[in-house]
């Protein structure tokens, strides 16, 4: 039975509740920004808990492909044709990827060659996992898999979720890397975008409205990557400066009427 794209879109109250849901996360990621004053520098794990995130990542990957190709092959013996759908997307990935190393890398310069190359190569591996993490559980149960099917969505899909949790993890590895409420605010900026394409059906990217929309949020959390290597020295110290004016305006009529 052929198929439109790689996952069946969502209708009617499905739709909505899905479009619902993104909109409260976005609320909630808004809501944490503005209890966020200062940029949250993330404790880098040791050497050691570092050698067993990138070994994990590694593993992962191979896990992945080894599984893709379980899968893939499965669905050809059951399929006796399978007509690839369009792939808009990928160009705007790799290229996205690409600009997002180079701007690290610019912004992580004055930290020495190796923390810029490692912050770099970091976040743009991290980067499309920000947005495919709650992607794929959003897709993963519409998708069309071999049978059993249970058995194939989980054997292709929890190997991808250990490479996004473990790209996760080598981000944390970058001295650089901090969390801010722009890197929030931007968050919430995609889970907006997911929201408006969930009232389209959340539907595969073939038709304008949904390529849009998926470039868009592409788009968008490969700038959350870059906004957690964003150097917040400036504004860190600009906010203390104008926290301390206040505090001094606040206290001169007190001061006045000691003289």
């Amino acid at each position: 039975m052929p198929h439109s794209g790689t996952w069946s879109p969502y209708a009617g109250g499905s739709s909505i509740l899905l479009a619902v849901v993104l909109l409260i996360v976005t609320g909630a990621l808004v809501y944490l920004a503005t209890r966020l004053p200062h940029p949250v520098e993330i404790r880098r794990p040791g050497a050691a808990i570092g050698m067993l995130i990138v070994v994990l990542w590694v593993l992962s990957v191979v896990m992945f492909l080894v599984a893709l190709t379980a899968y893939v092959r499965a669905l050809f013996q059951q399929v006796s044709h399978i007509d690839a759908p369009a792939d808009p997307i990928t160009p705007v990935t790799l290229l996205s990827g690409v600009l997002t190393c180079i701007v690290i890398l610019y912004l992580g310069q004055g930290s020495g060659f190796w923390v810029a190359i490692g912050s770099a190569v970091a976040g743009a591996i991290a980067a499309p996992m920000i947005f495919e993490f709650p992607f794929d559980l959003i897709v993963m149960w519409r998708t069309y898999p071999p049978t059993p099917a249970a058995l194939y969505i989980l054997l292709f899909f929890l190997p991808l979720f250990l490479v996004e949790i473990s790209s996760f993890g080598m981000v944390m590895l970058s001295p650089l890397m901090r969390v801010s409420n722009y890197t929030l605010i931007i968050l919430a900026a995609m889970f907006l975008v997911f929201a408006v394409w969930a009232l389209f059906g959340f539907a595969y990217p073939l038709a304008p409205i949904p390529i849009t929309l998926n470039v868009v949020s592409k788009v968008v959390a490969f700038a959350v990557a870059v906004s957690l290597f964003v150097p917040q020295g400036k504004i860190t110290r600009s906010a203390s400066l104008t926290r301390s004016a206040e505090k001094a305006r606040a206290q001169a009529p007190y001061s006045s009427g000691l003289l």
